[in-house]
């Protein structure tokens, strides 16, 4: 998207690959079966004027084990109490959550986007998601459709501009802040400044279709006790929902990742214009 206005504040070092900090997975062991020395003695009779006969012992060294013996009180197989309780289930692996399933295929409306809906909340903890994994694909649901884009613009090739300059634009953002948010942040709040949102008519930067625009929406977050925050460059809307389109700068002159004017406290929203 070419904007009109370009705030563009604090650049970070070339992105590197992040790494996922996933918590430790238990595999619970393979139970294994103990052997019990079975003792199998030969009944003998006696009295008087006979012979005891000899008694007879076989120690079985393979085989499958047999059931030992019950025990006063409880069931054939708990000599040794209850058996142990099974290993708790390893933690489910972070996973997005969906915005707007197939929207970017239908045909675009002037609908206002509204910052109570379900699909905003997904899309907010989507981005959240991607900052602190370091993961951008997370936060894939919550930027601009690729097939909503293609009708968009009136360019030549929409779906190309859409995957080597937005899309890896906003993958070297999510890294930038992903090292500077870092571990044992908290989200709080999302602003979107809506006084600021502004129609794009048909035309304008090299559109062929309208949406809502709003810059500088700001994410709350603490972190040791402070209250930290940083922008969204641009959000563009589709169908009536708000997208990420621009994350750390709109306009950059390098391969490189950006974060939006990262600050103590909440910050200042916008300011307005751009595209």
């Amino acid at each position: 998207m070419q904007p009109t206005s370009c705030f563009t504040r604090w650049r970070d070092a070339p992105a590197r690959s992040p790494r996922l900090r996933a918590g430790a997975i238990v595999v619970p062991l393979a139970g294994c079966t103990l052997l019990a020395a079975c003792i199998v003695v030969s009944g003998c009779s006696g009295g008087a004027g006979t012979t005891a006969r000899p008694v007879s012992a076989t120690i079985p060294v393979s085989g499958p084990a047999s059931s030992p013996p019950a025990r006063a009180g409880l069931p054939a197989g708990e000599v040794n109490g209850p058996p142990p309780l099974p290993a708790p289930p390893p933690p489910p692996a972070p996973s997005a959550l969906p915005v707007a399933p197939g929207a970017g295929s239908l045909a675009q409306t002037q609908a206002f986007p509204s910052t109570k809906t379900v699909a905003f909340r997904n899309a907010i903890y989507d981005l959240w998601l991607a900052v602190t994994t370091g993961k951008p694909r997370f936060a894939l649901p919550a930027f601009f459709p690729e097939a909503a884009y293609e009708k968009v613009k009136a360019i030549a090739d929409p779906r190309s501009d859409w995957q080597y300059r937005l899309w890896y634009d906003f993958a070297l953002d999510v890294a930038a802040a992903h090292d500077l948010v870092g571990q044992n942040a908290k989200l709080v709040q999302v602003i979107v400044p809506t006084q600021y949102a502004a129609w794009v008519d048909p035309g304008a930067c090299y559109n062929s279709i309208g949406y809502w625009h709003v810059p500088g929406a700001r994410i709350l977050y603490r972190k040791n006790g402070q209250l930290l925050s940083f922008g969204i460059a641009s959000l563009i809307s589709w169908r009536g929902d708000w997208y990420a389109i621009h994350f750390g700068a709109v306009l950059r002159s390098g391969g490189y990742g950006e974060v939006d004017d990262p600050t103590a406290g909440p910050g200042d929203p916008g300011p307005p214009g751009g595209c």
